[in-house]
């Protein structure tokens, strides 16, 4: 079985290629995609070449772990029907290539146990599940919310917008003024603009690793910093100002799937909107010029695919 696949051979070498699927096993579904998104975090170290070493990386890979699709074929034992429409995180299913991520083709073989149902009301605002669930996780294992969101993309504007719909009034700090706009609830402004040095809780989705200073520096005493962007570099931070605020870390991770199950809630009982949020639309065959787009654009929040336009 063949499938289309945006390719990565190797740092900032991409092309639209056809490669094979291995054979569905049993628990395994096959998946028609219908859209997919770029990440422009873990995505862009893929391309940069900057990405830290994990076990299963390397070149050639296929990118993607935000997709969305249709299961057309199912096997025994997968428990679920053909025709529903699933969030993919990812897939590893390719003979010729590694699938460290895996999502961004025209069709996927993957283990049931992966996928996510996602209800039919939601379109392609789907493919920011991931993005979503992460900005859940990483709210939910803080000891208070945060009251600052350091970055206005697409992770702060949903960490913001959770944040939000939990009670809190976060403010946000962009240094872009493109990425003022479509706040939700809550009021975004550059760092410069904000004097204020007594935050108990700050989260930072920047990727900055040089940021950790100027973050201890605005803490009350006690204070916590959560780290839920990634970081490439190794991170730094002068450490008599973090002993005297007595200064806390804590990293924010990959979501679980009760993460996932809590924000598929919200944005089916409204508390959650996914609008807004993507900017730009490519076919997979341009897949070049949209992920320099979607990394090189500061008005591009989320590019997404829509592997339709192959059938």
């Amino acid at each position: 079985m063949k499938t289309q696949a945006i390719l990565m051979e190797r740092p900032k070498a991409l092309k639209f290629s056809a490669l094979s699927l291995v054979d569905p096993k049993d628990g395994d579904v096959v998946v028609s995609v219908r859209q997919s998104g770029i990440s422009t975090g873990t995505e862009r170290l893929l391309w940069s070449g900057r990405m830290p070493p994990f076990p299963g990386m390397g070149y050639p890979l296929v990118p993607g772990y935000e997709t969305v699709g249709e299961v057309i074929e199912t096997t025994e034992g997968a428990g679920i029907d053909v025709g529903t429409q699933v969030f993919v995180p990812g897939a590893n299913c390719f003979t010729e290539a590694r699938g460290l991520f895996g999502g961004a083709a025209s069709q996927l073989v993957v283990p049931a146990k992966r996928l996510h149902e996602v209800p039919q009301g939601i379109g392609e605002e789907a493919v920011l599940l991931a993005l979503a669930a992460t900005a859940r996780h990483a709210l939910t294992g803080a000891e208070r919310l945060p009251e600052v969101v350091v970055g206005h993309g697409v992770l702060g504007r949903l960490i913001a917008r959770i944040a939000t719909a939990m009670g809190a009034a976060p403010l946000v700090w962009e240094t872009n003024e493109t990425r003022h706009g479509d706040a939700r609830g809550y009021c975004v402004v550059k760092p410069e603009d904000d004097d204020r040095q007594d935050y108990a809780a700050i989260m930072d989705v920047s990727g900055d690793a040089q940021i950790l200073d100027t973050l201890i520096g605005r803490l009350a005493p006690g204070g916590e910093i959560a780290l839920a962007g990634f970081y490439a570099e190794r991170l730094g931070f002068d450490f008599p100002a973090a002993f005297m605020r007595e200064a806390r870390m804590r990293i924010a991770a990959e979501w679980k799937p009760d993460d996932m199950a809590a924000v598929l809630r919200m944005v089916a009982d409204g508390r959650l909107a996914l609008d807004g949020l993507i900017t730009h639309r490519a076919t997979p065959e341009n897949a070049e010029a949209a992920y320099r787009t979607a990394f090189e654009d500061p008005a591009c929040l989320k590019m997404i695919f829509d592997w339709r336009s192959l059938s």
